[in-house]
Parts: structure tokens; C-alpha cells; sequence
């Protein structure tokens, strides 16, 4: 298994940048089963972050694009079944994604509430404020 870094990801996705983005195809296609890429979650909350940031993609696009990477054989996603518990939640909200896999991490971990200061976080991923 090797470790997949947010820019290699970037690359395939948007085929961007003619020579990175054929050098990360090469490399994400030969991937196996046997020998998959790993997605770090980190890696995964930047991707997001890149998406919407840098290519404004919007929610639909950033939403297909994950499950793809969740749905594909040969990449295996940190917490994979952890992630598809925040999509869901940032599919059908307003909330950020790293909000969103921060409170499904939490909560997978057994917290009983996530605490939070960001009240979009409060509204839209069911996290607790400090008050």
C-alpha cells in the first residue's frame, strides 16, 4: 500500500496541470487491490478544502468526487466507514465538510456531543456550543 498526498489527488481529479496530472494518473491507475493507495484523512479534508477553494466546485461535484475515491477498489480512505457517516451529513446540509467529519469521528469514538464555538457547526452537524 503508499500513501496518496492531497496534490497527487488534486491532479487526477482536475487533470490540471498536463505533466503532474498525467504522471498522478499513471500512479493512481496502477494501483491493485493487492497494492492500493491510501487515503489519509487529513489528505481527504484538504482535498475538500482544494475542491471548493481552488476549482470552485460545488457541493455536488466535491460530494461525487468522494464517493468515488470511497467507491473505488484499489484506494483505501483512513476511517472509510466514518467518512461516508460525514458525506451523508455534508450532502444534506449546509455544514462544512471537516465539520462534519469532525463531529461523525467524535461521535464514532463514542462522545456523547461535540463541542464547539462555531455556531454553523452547532446548527448544521449537531455540535454542542461552549457556553
Amino acid at each position: 500500500m503508499i500513501g496518496l498526498d492531497t496534490n497527487v489527488l488534486v491532479r487526477y481529479i482536475m487533470q490540471d496541470d498536463a505533466l503532474q496530472a498525467e504522471l498522478a494518473t499513471a500512479l493512481i491507475e496502477s494501483l491493485t487491490v493487492d497494492e492500493p493507495g491510501f487515503v489519509p484523512l487529513v489528505a481527504l479534508i484538504e482535498l475538500v478544502w482544494v475542491l471548493s477553494s481552488a476549482f470552485d466546485l460545488v457541493r455536488s461535484q466535491v460530494v461525487q468526487a468522494l464517493e468515488t475515491l470511497l467507491l473505488t477498489k484499489e484506494i483505501q480512505v483512513e476511517n472509510a466507514e466514518v467518512v461516508w457517516r460525514a458525506l451523508r451529513l455534508y450532502r444534506a446540509s449546509a455544514a462544512d465538510f471537516a465539520d462534519c467529519l469532525i463531529e461523525r469521528s467524535a461521535a464514532a469514538s463514542g462522545c456523547l456531543r461535540t463541542m464547539t464555538f462555531d455556531r454553523g457547526a452547532v446548527k448544521h452537524c449537531a455540535m454542542t456550543l461552549v457556553q
